[in-house]
């Protein structure tokens, strides 16, 4: 057996026509996976997936916005017409047009926050995992953030539904672990992504948070690829309800 073989598997993975996402879909592809590649931009997808099957990859890119239950549906009815089944799902996109006290954040946009966030990786786990169930394989992963683990000044509704995901694994891995389900999350610290990007272009926090990592720097979104590929794959079929921290040891540092 080849541990991360993904040969004749099908992954979707959300947010992937940038940044981490990009990345996984890439990465999988290498690994043998036909992958759908989904955001919300048609142009992004198409090119990646064109990118992807350049290399030698199987790819479809099939735009989705994941706060709309109708294009949810459309992702999940699209893979398996031209894929057939859905093996693996990585719940990757997600937002935050918030920064600042979390008393003073507005209802409606908490409310967009946790829809888009969490809810919306429960509604599309919820669409592949009966089917999933009848072949008793799948694997689910969703992407949190370190920011759910540890307190973030300015980054409290973001934090809430990074650890709402988390909390979202452990229970999915609970009820579906009898059909040899698994259900884990990657919680990236700051990773150089278009996403992250305020972070990492500030100066001043930048410099702290390098002096608080052991590794002595910040993550490439090709540093998360592994996990992704450890719980997508054979090599990581003991591991459910789980959160795998890449952070370069950000949350153990003092």
């Amino acid at each position: 057996m080849t541990l991360f073989d993904l040969t004749g598997k099908t992954a979707i993975i959300t947010g992937s026509s940038r940044g981490i996402g990009r990345a996984i879909a890439e990465g999988m592809a290498a690994c043998g996976a036909r992958v759908v590649v989904s955001s919300r931009k048609a142009e992004a997808c198409a090119e990646v997936a064109s990118a992807i099957r350049q290399r030698g990859g199987t790819a479809a890119e099939i735009p989705c916005h994941i706060g709309d239950a109708a294009q949810l549906a459309t992702l999940v009815s699209e893979t398996r017409a031209r894929f057939d089944s859905i093996d693996i799902l990585v719940c990757n996109a997600g937002i935050n047009p918030y920064y600042g006290p979390l008393t003073d954040i507005k209802d409606d946009t908490f409310d967009r926050m946790m829809a888009t966030n969490v809810r919306s990786n429960l509604r599309l786990a919820g669409l592949v995992l009966p089917e999933m169930a009848e072949r008793r394989d799948g694997a689910i992963v969703i992407m949190s953030s370190i920011a759910g683990v540890r307190a973030s000044s300015g980054l409290g509704a973001y934090a809430i539904t990074k650890a709402a995901d988390m909390a979202l694994a452990r229970a999915l891995a609970l009820e579906w672990g009898k059909h040899n389900i698994r259900v884990n999350c990657i919680a990236p610290g700051i990773i150089k992504t278009d996403f992250a990007r305020a972070l990492w272009e500030d100066e001043a926090l930048l410099q702290r948070r390098l002096a608080a990592t052991p590794l002595g720097r910040i993550g490439d979104p090709e540093d998360v690829v592994g996990a992704a590929l450890l719980l997508a794959s054979p090599a990581g079929r003991h591991i459910t309800g789980q959160t795998i921290v890449i952070d370069g040891g950000v949350t153990i540092s003092g």
